[in-house]
């Protein structure tokens, strides 16, 4: 034993303050000592404590890493108990009548989601004139003629829903209660095209007679080569531009 140590076990005073030194920094040592044990544990991000996508497992009896949904499990806020409205249906037979409301709220809305989706191909009036059509795209019919006229509203539901011929489906983008909304808004497109002034209530038929109403719009043009002939103008003699 030194003579310092010696001294220590003599003083009192100077073991309480060796303790008191010690009691500090026992934490001090026990945060390290798991800092290095956390270390010792890390793992890598690509090689994470999970299944991958379609990967076997040899804990379950089918081998199958993703489990089947427990019976009768609806997905949060996507209930759709009443079949008329999800399919648009009624004894495989498309409903000749909105299962929802007809509010001028739901004509807004489709008429909102049928310029963004609908008008490219189908233009404005839906008369098959879109932007896309015009640019060498396959024309679809226009909505104003007869067959389409008579046709069902849940027809229109349907075709958003699944697609039709040339027209892929908007199942993915357009929830259901929006294509109710456009299919409400293509009967409003419809009756619009064959409306008279005997239509308009009399209250607002001056509004229409008046010196200041707007003229009619011109009509659409129909010609879907346009493309085309921007194309031949942008064509230029070889020779203008020789080879170096």
């Amino acid at each position: 034993m030194t003579k310092k140590s010696g001294r220590a076990m003599r003083d009192p005073g100077c073991g309480m303050f060796i303790a008191r030194r010690a009691s500090r920094l026992a934490p001090l040592v026990l945060i390290a000592a798991l800092a290095g044990g956390l270390g010792a544990c890390r793992q890598d991000m690509q090689d994470q404590p999970k299944y991958k996508n379609l990967r076997g497992s040899a804990f379950f009896d089918d081998h199958r890493s993703a489990r089947p949904v427990v019976e009768d499990t609806v997905a949060r806020g996507f209930l759709y108990a009443d079949r008329r409205f999800l399919t648009g249906k009624e004894d495989g037979k498309p409903v000749a009548t909105l299962p929802v409301p007809l509010t001028k709220e739901l004509l807004e809305r489709g008429r909102g989601r049928y310029g963004i989706y609908c008008t490219p191909c189908h233009g404005l009036t839906g008369n098959g004139l879109g932007i896309v059509v015009q640019r060498g795209f396959r024309r679809p019919p226009s909505f104003d003629i007869d067959r389409l006229r008579e046709a069902p509203v849940g027809y229109f539901y349907d075709v958003v829903s699944h697609g039709f011929g040339a027209m892929p489906d908007y199942a993915a983008q357009i929830p259901p209660a929006d294509r109710w909304a456009i299919a409400a808004y293509l009967r409003a497109l419809q009756l619009s095209q064959r409306t008279t002034v005997a239509d308009v209530p009399a209250s607002a038929r001056p509004a229409l007679e008046a010196a200041g109403a707007p003229d009619k719009a011109a009509p659409f043009p129909v010609d879907t080569d346009d493309w085309k002939h921007a194309a031949d103008e942008a064509k230029t003699d070889p020779s203008e531009h020789p080879e170096h």
